[in-house]
């Protein structure tokens, strides 16, 4: 895959992914496991902005995981999330585009996970992390040689567990798909793309 056509996938990811937690779960109270859900906790307890906080987290996950991880991905995991964070500020003001989506928990669910299992995967593909938690991840595995299904289950149950805070007990059922339904599409289009980076 040519240069130019992998910063091509790695921006219209990051733009999916943004819209997506922008429009959908920022406002449906439906929220994702690891960096992306804790954005939201942040947002919700000290009222920081998502695109601020991702930025700052992401970065801090890199740094912990950027040995483990080589420069080509660091590079397309820098695009990712800083790209991910413009493109949020910009659809802030505008945000919800969809507000007749958000009042449906199931729906916001399964549209939600569509949104950030399409973006992430998309910038996966390319290689990079489209979240610091999908670098930290890949260096916890990498490290602990525990297989990266777990650790993300691990992140993602820790984030949701805090969500208890400020999201409904019944609500986090809805995050719970989210998160298994995120994961299998950003599985399926990481599949897609290995069979190009043999080459």
């Amino acid at each position: 895959m040519k240069t130019p056509v992998r910063i091509g996938l790695a921006l219209l990811g990051a733009f999916i992914q943004a819209m997506g937690l922008c429009n959908i779960h920022a406002f449906a109270e439906v929220t994702e496991g690891g960096v992306l859900g804790a954005t939201l906790l942040i947002e919700h307890w000290l009222h920081v902005s998502p695109a601020l906080s991702a930025l700052v987290l992401n970065v801090l996950c890199y740094v912990i995981g950027w040995k483990t991880l080589g420069k080509g991905f660091l590079a397309y995991s820098a695009l990712c999330g800083a790209a991910y964070s413009v493109f949020y500020a910009l659809m802030e003001p505008f945000a919800p585009l969809w507000p007749g989506l958000v009042t449906s928990p199931l729906w916001s669910a399964v549209v939600g996970a569509v949104f950030i299992g399409v973006g992430a995967g998309l910038c996966v593909r390319v290689g990079g992390a489209p979240g610091g938690d999908d670098a930290l991840a890949m260096a916890v595995s990498r490290l602990t040689k525990v297989d990266i299904q777990w650790v993300y289950l691990f992140t993602d149950a820790l984030v949701l567990g805090l969500s208890v805070s400020y999201i409904p007990l019944g609500k986090l059922a809805y995050s719970l798909l989210t998160v298994v339904l995120s994961g299998q599409i950003i599985g399926w289009i990481q599949k897609i793309g290995a069979k190009g980076k043999e080459a």
